[in-house]
């Protein structure tokens, strides 16, 4: 069967010919026909949906096999147990562990209450509601943690984090900042952004954690001179400002008893360290093992002991010798998602969520960052050498948060303090979380009415006692030996988190960090050496000791030049075994650098420059770019180039 072709054409005149070229040879004929108005447009209009509609499915069916692999990678046995630590460690649980995850956390327990009371007054808030943040987030743990040691609950630093972002604005501002830090916290865990942290060096960490503590300990004054409710300020020099013209209404009952609570709480603390016996824990004898188990024991519960005592002083009186706390709500918290709606203040204020959000400002982001900071720090001093699961512990400080914004609970995340003494008192497993927040919830049930009468002081003393050795005193001595310009971003953060807010310390300390950095990048080390080949020929070794990249380029550029040119013309040597990378700017930099060389005849040679990098400089096709790899080759190229010229 032979083809048929048809050829069309168009008159000009609206009509289209249709010629047909017969199979015979015989003489082709034109049809004209009318062309259609219109309707072109309308078929390609059609053709053109039907192509993008086509395109669509084609990308929506990718996306959902792309999301239903992940979906079947997600929900694999291994990775169930590595985002549920739980199905780990449980089926291995043995009366052992019991017995000391239980002696841990009581002891814990005995310690969080008191803290959390006084916490709950750094951040501004009635007391309950550091008691509300010390069970849930600690029974969720139980569940999500990876780190044994780690007691979930408030904490000095993020309780005045807290204060600094909400204010006086109330407690509902102070729950919807819960609720986003774990959203925030919970996010990040999931990307996998932890490397974030990794931009709080050790300077910054000391100086933001020393700041933080002096912050601490001037808000407490107030309270431990009586005057808390004449002073009012967020930052450093506001408080310390308000204190003094307030001064002539300091309270002297309130300032000798917070007095003599600082000087017990330090004279127990010092009384752990005490050891009798030999230094060989093997040959004590069991009573003075027993003993100073009993000195640790009346060390530990040092807080405890010392609430309890205060609070009977002030039962025992009840006149206004001394400023107590007040009443605490008695009972659990209600369960009740965070005002997602909104709500109205006592003074008929209504605050829309965006209002909430707004007013929370940068501490949604700062505040969660920082949580993250102390708890994985915490992690890796416990962790006795093993690695440290930081995507796990940031879903599980976000899972905690998220769920203490329900039960009305500020935010919060491992505390140091208590770490220490969870892995003091023997626990072995996250399960002591359980026995810490029972007690917790005991206390909410039945101790409540005795709360009240605890004075104010005696809460500042607790926390003045604890935050004093926050203060890093001691690691500004080796840092000055082993790196003075390490001095700068830690004087950076701290002066600047004293002076105006914390969020700024922290910025201006990592922006330091990373100008370092950039700098460092800017002006690589470049050392020079006169060497001989085994031929005797003389040259000039040159060696960076990192990356060309586009602003160190230039800089490298002058040394190569002023080197080559200093030393007459002797051939030149690039050694680039430190050089793992580049860019365009550097490429542009080497191609104008051996057109330069080539000028004044003066040999330039790359040696050891690794291949992907060649691959960047060869994309300029730069003339005269010799690359070498042996060292025996550098006399035969000296020597083709002696021949050449």
């Amino acid at each position: 069967m032979t083809a048929m072709s048809d050829n069309h054409s168009s008159n000009g005149d609206g009509r289209n010919n249709l010629t047909s070229h017969l199979p015979d040879g015989g003489s082709a004929s034109t049809i004209c026909i009318p062309e259609p108005m219109g309707s072109t447009d309308f078929i390609l209009v059609n053709e053109d949906k039907r192509r993008r509609g086509a395109k669509l499915k084609e990308s929506a069916s990718k996306i959902s096999l792309i999301a239903k692999e992940k979906i079947q990678k997600s929900c694999t046995r291994k990775l169930l147990f590595k985002r549920l630590p739980i199905l780990r460690w449980l089926p291995k649980y043995n009366f052992a562990d019991a017995v000391g995850d239980l002696v841990a956390g009581i002891t814990v327990g005995l310690t969080v209450i008191p803290q959390a009371l006084a916490y709950a007054n750094i951040a501004g808030l009635p007391p309950q509601y550091g008691l509300y943040g010390s069970f849930f987030g600690a029974l969720l743990y139980i569940i999500f943690g990876s780190c044994k040691d780690v007691p979930m609950g408030p904490t000095a630093i993020i309780s005045l984090l807290t204060y600094q972002a909400v204010g006086d604005k109330g407690a509902e501002h102070a729950i919807m900042l819960t609720f986003l830090s774990g959203c925030v916290i919970l996010l990040m865990g999931i990307l996998g952004l932890g490397f974030v942290i990794d931009f709080v060096s050790g300077p910054v960490s000391s100086g933001f954690t020393s700041a933080v503590a002096l912050i601490i300990v001037t808000s407490q004054i107030k309270d431990l001179l009586g005057i808390g409710k004449y002073v009012k300020g967020n930052t450093f020099v506001e408080m310390w400002t308000a204190i003094i013209e307030n001064f002539e209404h300091v309270r002297l009952a309130d300032t000798l008893l917070g007095i003599i609570c600082i000087v017990a709480l330090l004279a127990l603390r010092a009384v752990g360290t005490i050891q009798i016996g030999p230094k060989d824990d093997e040959k004590k004898t069991m009573g003075q093992k027993v003993f100073n188990k009993f000195l640790w024991l009346v060390s530990t519960t040092r807080n405890a002991t010392l609430v309890i005592i205060t609070g009977i002083i002030g039962w025992a009186i009840q006149d206004d010798l001394f400023v107590l706390i007040g009443v605490v709500p008695a009972g659990l918290p209600t369960i009740q998602p965070p005002p997602f709606t909104g709500y109205t203040d006592e003074d008929g204020t209504f605050f829309s969520f965006s209002d909430i959000v707004s007013n929370l400002g940068t501490g949604i982001i700062v505040l969660p960052i920082l949580a993250i900071l102390e708890n994985i720090s915490i992690c890796k001093a416990f962790s006795a050498g093993k690695s440290v699961d930081a995507t796990q512990e940031m879903i599980a400080i976000g899972v905690c948060n998220i769920g203490n914004s329900f039960v009305q609970a500020f935010p919060g995340t491992g505390a140091l303090a208590r770490s220490a003494v969870n892995n003091a008192s023997g626990v072995r497993s996250p399960l002591g979380g359980l026995y810490t927040g029972l007690l917790v919830i005991l206390s909410l049930l039945f101790f409540t009415p005795f709360f009240q009468y605890i004075p104010k002081t005696a809460l500042a003393a607790l926390i003045i006692a604890a935050v004093i050795f926050m203060v890093e005193v001691r690691v500004i001595k080796p840092m000055f030996r082993s790196k003075k310009l390490d001095l700068i971003p830690g004087l950076g953060t701290f002066i600047f988190c004293l002076g105006i807010k914390l969020e700024i310390g922290i910025i201006v300390g990592v922006g330091i960090n990373i100008l370092f950095i950039l700098y460092q990048a800017a002006r690589p080390k470049i050392s020079m050496e006169r060497l001989f080949t085994r031929d005797g020929a003389e040259y000039i070794m040159l060696t960076p000791d990192r990356c060309l990249i586009f602003p160190s380029v230039d800089y490298v550029r002058n040394l190569v030049t002023k080197h080559g040119t200093r030393q007459g013309m002797i051939p030149v040597v690039i050694d680039c075994s430190h050089i793992y990378g580049a860019d365009f700017t550097a490429a542009r930099v080497v191609e104008s650098l051996t057109n330069d060389f080539a000028a004044r005849n003066q040999p330039l040679f790359f040696y050891n420059l690794k291949p992907s990098v060649v691959a960047i400089f060869e994309g300029l096709q730069p003339k005269d770019f010799v690359i070498f790899y042996e060292e025996d080759d550098l006399d035969m190229l000296l020597k083709r180039r002696q021949e050449t010229a």
